[in-house]
């Protein structure tokens, strides 16, 4: 178990082309999840911020949207998002995240390897 403020946040820039920044904060360990589980993070990306399009292969990508708004992006389709949606990206499709908003668009993602 951690408490909130327990857990390493990571910046990292540009991710996947996207403009701006990113917070991560993964909430389990490698060992936590197991062989098929490669991420469950929490995601946080700032106002006017973006986590750019990418593709998945051999696994797929679940984002619980916590607060804010943005636009998602499902294999070139632009939808609203906004807190308590659910976006699946497929193994071999794939997705992006901007944030539109006036606040931070936080998120929980979930990478499952196939």
């Amino acid at each position: 178990m951690t408490k909130a403020g327990e857990r390493e946040v990571v910046r990292a820039e540009h991710v996947n082309g996207g403009a701006g920044y990113i917070l991560k904060e993964a909430l389990l360990n490698q060992e936590e999840m197991g062989a098929h589980c490669r991420m469950f993070s929490k995601v946080v990306i700032p106002p006017g911020g973006e986590l750019g399009c990418h593709e998945h292969v051999g696994e797929t990508e679940t984002y619980y949207i916590l607060s804010g708004q943005g636009i998602y992006t499902d294999n070139g389709t632009e939808l609203t998002a906004e807190a308590g949606d659910v976006f699946f990206c497929k193994d071999g499709d794939s997705h992006g995240l901007r944030n539109t908003g006036t606040e931070d668009i936080a998120f929980v993602a979930v990478i499952l390897k196939k």
